[in-house]
């Protein structure tokens, strides 16, 4: 068998998290809605409309690009893009062809750990994929396929998309989800996209081809459309690779022509679906009705300057913290978890804790309540909780309580505190009396701390917890237990 070298390469389509779409005023929130009634005369291609561009989309296409480190022109415009399909309703796309928004940057990733990087460099050492160009676009709608008939769904049509299209870079699946997963990370962490593929807000399109190891030269490869999950890109790359390595082996070579499939997720296969096409295909001209886009450098360099730590240097912090990888990507994962991780940990100076408290209190009241992370609470409601446990004025048990009723109901720790009468016993008077009273109902436990087992003296703590409803602060208590049990 020939030594033979995978290479692929990706596009990348995700919605930018507007509140309007692309050239009109319509939602762009798609999920979930009736079909067909967020939709208006311009995304449905009336003659006579005019699209206007979405400056803020534009923003967070400009944020995107310069996060991948690409150069973002000075001058773009927009262009159209013709071909048909049934939910695609002006008969066009509305897109970028020669002048694209952004070009020539690149995305380092880390490979899964035990994983042998063809680039020869191993886990945590970091991989390279270019990125040759960014450009903006819109999306089509949506078909449902119900027996011999095709429902269109228009509400998706004209959705904000960037298409992010890369160097031909990667050499296995797992290098391409690599890849992707930290590019996905890359655009939540800058607020450019929600990039939830299970609501298609991030869909891929790889193509691979095959090569003889030495050889430079670029084959022509299978473009497999429409992947819309990680471990669907995964799947149909290592399935398409397998045939095309069978395929050389059957013919001698590679495919005679570029070829465009199709992944079926059931069967785990691939399906040819035609040639693939080429730009002089798609009548490419300028858009007439959309002038063209220009920006400043100060414009550019302001836009650079808003860019938050990028995920790579917040995970190496975070492993840093001594989290583990996982509580480090559910953070990048999660941009509003993240910035009350961040805030507590800033609050606490203490990693262990402040996982304790978002990761296992917090996240696991969500959890618990069906809450979705857009519920979270501000950053600043959990700093008033910890002010509260700081100054004494409840126990960090009771703190526990606050923040299960903050995420359920929505309201401030104080209102809490107040309702449930959680405010913490403080009186020394009235503390002695509660540990005397403690002392004297639990003798057993009295004489075998005394004969040595310290850990007798946490039944009484416990005792006087259940007692005061955790009213107590059980540190304080269990001092003045050995003071008075001695």
């Amino acid at each position: 068998m020939r030594n033979l070298e995978v290479i692929i390469g990706l596009e990348i389509h995700a919605q930018m998290n507007t509140k309007t779409k692309m050239f009109c005023g319509c939602d762009n929130n798609a999920w979930n809605k009736k079909p067909n009634t967020t939709v208006c005369e311009i995304c449905m291609g009336h003659p006579g409309t005019l699209p206007v561009p979405n400056r803020e989309a534009i923003g967070k296409a400009a944020r995107a690009a310069l996060a991948l480190d690409c150069t973002v022109a000075s001058d773009c415009h927009f262009d159209r893009k013709h071909y048909f399909y049934p939910d695609l309703p002006m008969g066009f796309q509305i897109s970028q062809y020669d002048f694209p928004l952004a070009s020539k940057g690149y995305v380092d990733y880390d490979l899964p750990e035990g994983f042998p990087s063809p680039h020869g460099r191993g886990h945590g050492e970091g991989n390279r994929c270019r990125i040759h160009h960014l450009h903006l676009e819109n999306d089509a709608g949506k078909l449902t396929h119900v027996g011999g008939k095709t429902l269109c769904d228009f509400n998706r049509a004209g959705t904000p998309l960037m298409e992010i299209v890369t160097e031909p870079d990667l050499r296995s699946a797992v290098e391409a989800v690599a890849f992707a997963q930290e590019l996905r990370s890359i655009l939540v962490t800058i607020g450019a996209s929600e990039a939830d593929m299970f609501k298609g807000m991030m869909r891929f399109d790889a193509s691979i081809s095959l090569r003889e190891k030495g050889i430079e030269k670029l084959n022509p490869r299978s473009e497999i459309k429409n992947l819309n999950s990680f471990k669907a890109l995964e799947r149909a790359l290592t399935y398409e690779e397998e045939r095309l390595r069978k395929l050389w082996e059957e013919s001698g070579g590679p495919l005679k022509g570029n070829i465009t499939v199709g992944w079926l997720d059931d069967t785990g296969c691939t399906r040819v679906l035609r040639e693939k096409e080429d730009a002089q295909d798609y009548r490419y001209f300028p858009e007439p009705d959309i002038p063209p886009l220009t920006f400043s450098a100060k414009e550019i360099e302001n836009v650079r300057a808003s860019l938050p730590h990028l995920p790579r240097m917040q995970r190496k912090s975070y492993l840093i913290h001594g989290l583990d990888t996982s509580q480090a990507q559910i953070l990048l994962d999660e941009p509003k978890l993240r910035s009350i991780f961040d805030a507590v940990l800033d609050y606490t100076k203490d990693a262990h804790k402040t996982s304790g408290i978002v990761l296992t209190q917090l996240l696991g009241a969500m959890q618990k309540h069906g809450k979705a992370m857009k519920d979270l609470p501000h950053p600043d409601s959990i700093l008033d909780l910890l002010d509260l446990v700081a100054s004494g004025a409840i126990s960090s048990n009771a703190a526990k309580r606050v923040i299960e009723d903050m995420v359920k109901t929505g309201k401030p720790a104080g209102e809490i505190v107040e309702e449930h009468g959680l405010t913490q016993i403080a009186d020394s008077r009235e503390l002695q009396d509660i540990v005397a009273s403690a002392i004297a109902a639990n003798p057993n436990a009295v004489l075998s701390f005394k004969k040595g087992k310290t850990q007798a003296l946490g039944a009484i703590v416990g005792w006087v917890m259940k007692e005061t409803g955790g009213k107590v602060d059980p540190a304080r208590v269990s001092e003045m237990l050995q003071k008075g049990i001695s």
